[in-house]
């Protein structure tokens, strides 16, 4: 992907399994109101992301990280690489002046040498591998060699035939760069960075890639992409592709350098040619890459070691050129407002998209779908909550899977027992949580408006006289199993 954007993505640090895997966020520029970098900032400290990448330099942004705690990747800009891999000298002043002057005030980790060279301008590549060691050079001069990684993020279209992953290679005319490159990450201890998109992955397939296993969504193992070599099985576009460039290192005999994955997203919206471009398809798959970093699953090559990763991107830019996905790729709209609202419960308040310390009672992902019909049918009747959002034509109908109604009505029921924990309990499928899973005309109890102000749903009145409704959170009282006209489809899929 072209790469002009913001920078906030995050710090890179050496993945291995004793170091905590982290999710970052780039930050691009080319919006018509860019935010100021102090209304950056605080975006950032209130959505509690600690990782950020930069496309550049921007001063006026490195004053504004000072002092923060914030771990930040800045980046040697494509236009700038050629003078910087033909001077010793120019990539001083550049460490210099970008690195220096702001260090350690600002937490700066690691250095993007530009982006996407190989792929975007082959004519600078010749100089690549001189501009890194320059850069490095320049650290070692500065007694920061230790502390900030050098490296260049690629595309993963330079690898081919990456599945199976274990017949991966990387492209064999681009290993007079790549193979001395490998030999300076391997020496200085940083990481291959590789940009990952499973949307393009899942576009340029034509249909042999299925929309699931490119969205992180749960598969059955007859489902799973199986690597006949390995013997493997991948559940999903991402790590299949972070193993086949661990499988390409490994075929030109480079088996301990980490990756980090500097970009990965999937865009909101779309023209009529990018029909799979939408809010709940980018939703779904970020919040499943959050969960899936800091879960520490990591692949099936490398189990249990999380790669550390970049969403692309923290704002829509509405001056991208190109397709109107291109211009979608934003967590946030310039003037801070979400998108949409992440489902990251598990990720504690990172990326929570929700400033307002205010708690939810959320269905579990991956719970029996069975018991979440039984805890709903419960909460609807005994519980004495008012479900008539939930039937059709309402505003919290949409979308119709059990998953989405339980949690409106595990969230009305928490609400009205005053958020006491134990009324989340619904016999283990629900879960506090700090993000809103208000989504479109359905607010949920305790939501906070736009403007500030307390969404207009109450919560319903409990104020029963039977003693086993209005106190039950469902492991003392049992679930009652209540025949209701709202048309629940019973089936697997656990996001919204």
């Amino acid at each position: 992907m072209a790469v002009h954007m913001f920078l906030l993505l995050l710090v890179l640090s050496v993945v291995v399994a004793d170091e905590e895997p982290f999710v970052g966020v780039n930050i691009g520029t080319d919006l018509s109101d860019m935010p100021h970098p102090t209304q950056v900032v605080a975006l950032l400290k209130a959505q509690q992301i600690r990782h950020v990448r930069l496309f550049d330099a921007d001063q006026a942004m490195l004053i504004a990280l000072a002092k923060t705690g914030i771990q930040v990747v800045v980046s040697v800009p494509n236009e700038e690489l050629l003078a910087i891999g033909q001077s010793n000298s120019t990539a001083a002043n550049w460490v210099s002046r970008n690195v220096v002057a702001h260090y350690p005030a600002t937490n700066i980790t690691a250095i993007c040498v530009g982006s996407d060279v190989l792929t975007t301008l082959p004519n600078a590549a010749k100089v690549l591998v001189n501009a890194l060691k320059y850069i490095h050079s320049a650290l070692v001069a500065a007694n920061l060699d230790r502390q900030i990684k050098v490296s260049s993020p690629f595309s993963s279209s330079i690898i081919l035939d990456s599945f199976p992953p274990s017949q991966a290679f990387f492209n064999r005319s681009l290993n007079p760069v790549l193979v001395p490159m490998l030999d300076f990450l391997q020496s200085t201890g940083s990481y291959l960075m590789l940009n990952i998109y499973p949307y393009y992955d899942y576009v340029q397939s034509n249909g042999v890639i299925p929309l699931d296993y490119a969205l992180f969504k749960p598969l059955p193992p007859n489902k799973e992409a199986v690597d006949s070599n390995t013997l493997l099985h991948y559940s999903n576009v991402f790590d299949a592709v972070v193993d086949a460039a661990y499988f390409a290192m490994a075929f030109l005999n480079y088996t301990n350098i980490p990756v980090v994955v500097t970009e990965s997203g999937w865009p909101s919206k779309g023209d009529s040619k990018e029909p799979d471009a939408t809010i709940d398809n980018a939703n779904t798959y970020n919040s499943n890459l959050i969960k899936h970093v800091f879960n520490k699953t990591g692949t099936p090559k490398h189990p249990g070691i999380a790669v550390s990763t970049y969403i692309y991107e923290l704002y829509n830019e509405d001056m991208k050129p190109g397709l109107l996905s291109e211009k979608n790729w934003g967590l946030f709209d310039a003037d801070g407002d979400p998108v949409y609202i992440l489902h990251v419960t598990g990720a504690g308040a990172m990326l929570a998209n929700d400033t307002t310390n205010q708690t939810y009672c959320m269905a579990k992902d991956g719970a029996d779908p069975k018991m979440l019909q039984a805890a709903l049918d419960w909460a609807c009747g005994p519980g004495k909550v008012d479900c008539d959002p939930l039937l059709q034509g309402n505003a919290c109908y949409e979308p119709d899977n059990v998953i989405a109604h339980a949690t409106y009505a595990f969230d009305t029921y928490y609400h009205s027992m005053g958020k006491s924990p134990e009324a989340c309990d619904f016999n283990g499928v629900a879960s506090i949580s700090t993000t809103d899973p208000s989504h479109g005309s359905c607010l949920f109890s305790g939501s906070l408006g736009k403007n500030g102000t307390f969404g207009n749903i109450t919560a319903p009145s409990m104020n029963s006289t039977d003693s086993d409704s209005s106190a039950c959170n469902l492991n003392s009282c049992g679930f009652t199993s209540l025949t209701m006209g709202i048309g629940f489809l019973m089936w697997g899929v656990f996001l919204l």
